[in-house]
């Protein structure tokens, strides 16, 4: 899709939802809702499934109603889990998973909430922090590492659930403020108030929280875990200054900033520095 249909086909869909909220402002705020937190890539079939993952022990778990599916490459005793980030799955892993490998550590990857093969139409990070809290009851892992909204969910389920076997946390490229993201959309479609004060409405409700408090430089502020936060000054998805947000509340935290990787921050360097600092303590 060009620039100017992509732009005359978000600017028609705002338009739309604008029209439809002098009307039905219930519907149009739940079409806009819809249309921000389902993904429209990111699954996996599991009749095709690439060969990285079918190498895996493949293990399903249950929150609720619904079904997610983790990813176990079996090594000792020391476990680290691999949180992926939006319209992503656990293939996202794939470069990183030689260098985590050779470490002897268990490594599991868990597929979010509608994404690759877990059961849902909808992405939230509360709900992917209790996915990441029901495989952590079983495996009991000391790193989390994750990446973009992985990243977030990571720093989220320690804040929320302060897991005391977790020693280490590993975010790359992930966003802080979550109303930059929502008034990102908002302003792409050109929303209106009505619709705009409804999804603000809709989403302390899903996170029992003010969206202000909803930021992963709060949830840093207040672990006490150990941690590394990688963040590209080329990053065009998540802004560098995400990343220094958080790592202005992280009290116990690396940062390190890389060039040229963009959003995806696959680096062998960085991967290197990675294992580096979960098993050996990078200064």
């Amino acid at each position: 899709m060009t620039k100017p249909v992509y732009f005359l086909y978000t600017k028609s869909i705002g338009l739309y939802l604008n029209f439809l909220s002098f009307i039905y402002p219930e519907k149009a705020t739940q079409i806009a809702y819809s249309l921000f937190a389902e993904p429209r890539k990111g699954r996996l079939f599991k009749s095709n499934l690439p060969k990285i993952l079918e190498e895996a022990e493949i293990e399903s778990f249950y929150f609720k109603e619904q079904k997610f599916k983790s990813y176990i490459w079996k090594g000792n005793q020391t476990v680290i889990i691999l949180v992926h980030g939006w319209e992503s799955n656990s293939l996202r892993w794939q470069k990183l998973l030689p260098y985590l490998k050779e470490t002897g550590s268990t490594i599991i990857a868990i597929d979010a909430p509608a994404h690759g093969l877990s059961s849902g139409n909808k992405f939230d990070i509360p709900k992917y922090a209790a996915y990441i809290n029901i495989v952590a009851k079983k495996y009991n892992p000391k790193y989390l590492i994750g990446h973009s909204l992985g990243g977030k969910t990571c720093l989220y389920y320690q804040y929320f659930y302060k897991n005391k076997n977790i020693e280490k946390i590993v975010t790359l490229g992930s966003p802080s403020d979550f109303k930059i993201l929502l008034n990102k959309y908002i302003k792409l479609l050109s929303l209106n108030t009505i619709i705009k004060k409804s999804l603000e409405v809709q989403y302390r409700k899903i996170f029992r929280s003010s969206l202000t408090f909803f930021s992963g430089k709060h949830f840093a502020s207040k672990i006490n875990t150990r941690g590394l936060i990688a963040h590209d000054i080329s990053d065009s998805v998540v802004a560098y200054e995400e990343g220094k947000k958080i790592a202005s509340g992280w009290k116990d935290s690396i940062f390190i900033e890389t060039k040229g990787l963009g959003h995806s921050m696959h680096d062998e360097d960085l991967y290197q520095k990675i294992t580096q600092f979960l098993l050996e303590d990078l200064k």
